[in-house]
């Protein structure tokens, strides 16, 4: 009988290109049969006529680590078998074409770990406190909020509960 596999979580901020392969290295288990990654890369975009040339990203460090553990302690409940949670994060300027955030899961089988990271990337950008601006070939640029914030102006609204 081998001894139990402690469970391993990592969010790093840097102003650095990310590696694919530390964060694999991260989620890495003999235990575990999947490992479910997430790349999400600056994409050049069209808006109000003037391309994206890149993103600028800021973070509210003392807090992200808690929210962090926040959001593994959520996949966990929802998916308890989930091993380990990897994301790096960028911070500072990404260009078109680099990634912003690099987020890997490891699990015994695939659909767990598939939708545990889903889950994961939607809740990052919804609770962690990271912001990005976009910076326009016209060299001016716009803070961007993420529609899955609660707060955000482009979220949809909901109907309301029974219980209202």
């Amino acid at each position: 009988m081998t001894e139990k596999e402690e469970l391993r979580d990592v969010f790093r901020l840097s102003p650095d290109w990310l590696s694919v392969q530390e964060v694999l290295e991260a989620v890495s288990s003999p235990t575990c049969g999947a490992v479910s990654l997430f790349i999400g890369t600056t994409r050049e975009d069209l808006v109000d006529g003037r391309k994206v040339i890149g993103l600028e990203y800021e973070a509210y460090e003392p807090m992200v680590q808690s929210e962090f553990r926040k959001l593994c302690d959520d996949i966990r409940a929802r998916w308890p078998s989930v091993k380990h949670v990897c994301v790096y994060h960028r911070l500072g300027w990404v260009g078109v074409g680099q990634a912003s955030v690099i987020m890997a899961i490891s699990s015994p089988h695939r659909l767990d770990g598939q939708q545990a990271i889903q889950h994961a990337v939607t809740q990052l950008k919804a609770t962690i406190p990271i912001w990005k601006k976009e910076v326009y070939d016209t060299q001016d640029s716009s803070w961007k909020q993420n529609v899955e914030c609660s707060w955000s102006l482009h979220r949809k609204p909901t109907a309301p509960s029974e219980n209202t």
